[in-house]
């Protein structure tokens, strides 16, 4: 399973430097999860800088992954890997996600950088 995280989504929907390393993952959408904070964050940053059908466009193939909710004991993991490897809130409920299926992240966040199952290229 793949998990591509709110900076890789919102670097292939522009067809950033990186969309490339991104394509793979994002494309076999039989393996792809998709946390509903990565839904969250890139409706949030589209709806900001393109507009609200932009941003509905991109909800909507995103919902095309296995959409993964977040629940009580997802939180709680969320918030213990969070407090361990000291990243931000939705970090670590993507980090709880990819470790509870067994996913690979794929990021440009240094905040993942040198984490178990992750696949980092660094921002251009």
């Amino acid at each position: 399973m793949n998990l591509v995280d709110s900076c890789g989504w919102l670097e292939y929907l522009a067809d950033g430097p990186n969309a490339g390393f991104f394509a793979g993952p994002l494309e076999d959408q039989e393996k792809l999860l998709v946390p509903t904070i990565c839904i969250t964050e890139v409706f949030k940053c589209v709806l900001r800088q393109r507009g609200e059908d932009a941003a509905l466009h991109a909800a909507a193939i995103m919902q095309q992954g296995n959409v993964v909710d977040l629940d009580s004991v997802l939180a709680i993991e969320a918030a213990r890997l969070g407090h361990k490897h000291s990243i931000p809130l939705a970090d670590g409920i993507i980090l709880a996600t990819a470790y509870t299926h067994k996913a690979i992240i794929w990021t440009q966040d240094a905040d993942f950088k040198g984490l178990g199952d992750v696949k980092y290229k660094g921002k251009h």
